[in-house]
C-alpha cells in the first residue's frame, strides 16, 4: 500500500502516475473531439503520430526518475487515448478524489484500477453524480484549493466546459480544512485562443511563492486582482494569449527549485533560469497538440510535507 500524500504543486515529487499513448487511437473522427485545439489539428492535416507521442511521454518518464521519482502508469486499453492522467483522479492531502468526467473520458478511470489497489479504500473519495470536476482543474496550494470552474449557464452550454459549480462546493464541503477558491474561466469550443480548457492551462503556482498566469482567461477581474494581489506583481510570470494557447502555464514541478518545461518555450525558460529554478527543457509539442502538456500527463501521488 502507498501513503498517498499532495498538499501543493512544488513540494518534492516522490512518486506520481505519469499517461501512456501506447494505442492511442491515432487520429479520431472531427465529430469525436471534445475539445478545439485537437479539432483544429485534424483539420489542419497536422494531429500527432503515436511514435512521436510514445517518444515525448518516455523522455518525461526520464527525467522523473532521474530524480528519483517513482513513476506509476494506467493498464493500456487499446485505442484509448490515456495521456492526460491528471483529469480522471487528484489527491488532496491523504484523499484520492475519484471526480465525474465527460462521457468521452470515463473508460480512461478504468485504466488506473492497478494505481487505485494500492490505496486504503477509505482514502478514495468518489464524488456524487450531480458533480463534474476534471483534475486540470483542481490546483493545490497549501492552506488554499483553487479550482476553476463554469457556473451553470456556461457548462451547459461548453462541452470544453469541464468543473461544475456543484463540483466546486463538494470540493469545500469535503475538505473543510481549506480554503477552496472557485475562478470561472473563459470557455470557447470552437476558438482555442479563447477557451481556458482547465485552470492549469492558464495559471499555476511554482516554487518560491511564484506563478504563471494568462489574465485573459478569467471571466471575472476580481479572481486576477485576487491573485495579483496573493502572489504579488513581481512574483507573477504573465504569459500571453499566444503563449497560454501554446500551454506555457501547463510546467510541472519536480520540487520546489526544478521544473520540467517544453524546450520551445524560450521566453519562459530564460525567465525561469533568471528568477533561479532548474530547468528540465524537453521536447512536448505533439502531445500539446491535444490542449494538454505536462502536468496535464501527470497525476501527483506523494510529495513531501
Amino acid at each position: 500500500m502507498i501513503s498517498i500524500n499532495v498538499h501543493n504543486e512544488i513540494a518534492q515529487l516522490k512518486s506520481v502516475l505519469v499517461g501512456i499513448a501506447d494505442d492511442f487511437g491515432g487520429t479520431p473522427n472531427l465529430e469525436a473531439c471534445y475539445d478545439p485545439k485537437s479539432k483544429e489539428h485534424i483539420i489542419a492535416g497536422t494531429y500527432p503520430f503515436e511514435q512521436d507521442l510514445i517518444k515525448e511521454i518516455e523522455g518525461f518518464c526520464a527525467i522523473l526518475e532521474k530524480y528519483g521519482v517513482t513513476v506509476y502508469r494506467p493498464e493500456n486499453i487499446k485505442g484509448l487515448n490515456q495521456i492526460f492522467t491528471r483529469d480522471i483522479a487528484f489527491v488532496i492531502g491523504g484523499k484520492l478524489v475519484l471526480p465525474n468526467i465527460i462521457t468521452d473520458r470515463k473508460q480512461e478511470a478504468e485504466a488506473i484500477t492497478n494505481v487505485l489497489s494500492l490505496i486504503k479504500a477509505e482514502d478514495i473519495i468518489r464524488m456524487p453524480e450531480n458533480t463534474s470536476t476534471e483534475g486540470g482543474d483542481v490546483m493545490l496550494w497549501n492552506e488554499y484549493i483553487f479550482v476553476g470552474y463554469s457556473e451553470k449557464e456556461d457548462f451547459e452550454k461548453y462541452k470544453v466546459a469541464r468543473t461544475n459549480k456543484a463540483g466546486l462546493d463538494f470540493l469545500a464541503t469535503t475538505f473543510r480544512g481549506k480554503i477552496v477558491k472557485g475562478f470561472e474561466l473563459n470557455k470557447s469550443d470552437v476558438d482555442a485562443k479563447e477557451n481556458a480548457l482547465h485552470l492549469d492551462c492558464c495559471f499555476q503556482p511554482i516554487g518560491k511563492g511564484m506563478a504563471i498566469l494568462y489574465k485573459g482567461a478569467f471571466k471575472n477581474q476580481e479572481d486576477v486582482d485576487f491573485l495579483t494581489n496573493y502572489f504579488g506583481v513581481e512574483n507573477i510570470i504573465e504569459i500571453t494569449k499566444h503563449e497560454m494557447y501554446h500551454m506555457y502555464s501547463n510546467v510541472f514541478s519536480i520540487a520546489e527549485n526544478i521544473i520540467v518545461s517544453e524546450k520551445g518555450f524560450t521566453r519562459l525558460n530564460a525567465e525561469l533560469k533568471k528568477r533561479g529554478f532548474v530547468v528540465e527543457e524537453i521536447p512536448f509539442l505533439e502531445t500539446a497538440k491535444m490542449e494538454g502538456l505536462l502536468r496535464c500527463s501527470t497525476m501527483p501521488l506523494i510529495r513531501e510535507s
